[in-house]
């Protein structure tokens, strides 16, 4: 065994340190593992593609708190801080507010839903 075996033996510990390495890194608080679960989404409302207001809710048990912020592709500022409400329907993009049969039962039955002006 001579001197030229020990650069290849180093470059094999190093290439099996790395997935060790992710692996501890995503169980650390720096890399995202101290959330626990204490922020959600409450509501987004999208003004335009690059801008858009979301209700976010922050902390557990009495220090939450939901904030309101206001989501641009340079900055997040927060407009307003409020106490939780009770449990708000998600109005997450991709998720309908009604179910598509829901809303087809109502308007067969006669009884329109909100926001309808008049159907044909």
């Amino acid at each position: 065994m001579g001197t030229s075996l020990y650069p290849i033996l180093w470059f094999i510990a190093i290439i099996a340190m790395i997935p060790l390495a992710l692996w501890l890194l995503k169980r650390t608080p720096m890399g995202g593992a101290a959330s626990g679960g204490q922020m959600r989404t409450v509501a987004v409302l999208p003004l335009s593609p690059n801008q858009r207001l979301m209700t976010v809710e922050v902390g557990q048990g009495e220090e939450r708190r939901w904030l309101v912020l206001g989501v641009t592709s340079q900055q997040i500022t927060t407009l307003h801080t409020m106490a939780p409400q009770g449990d708000v329907p998600s109005n997450l993009p991709g998720q309908p507010i009604a179910p598509f049969a829901q809303l087809l039962s109502r308007f067969r039955t006669g009884a329109a839903p909100s926001g309808d002006r008049g159907a044909p």
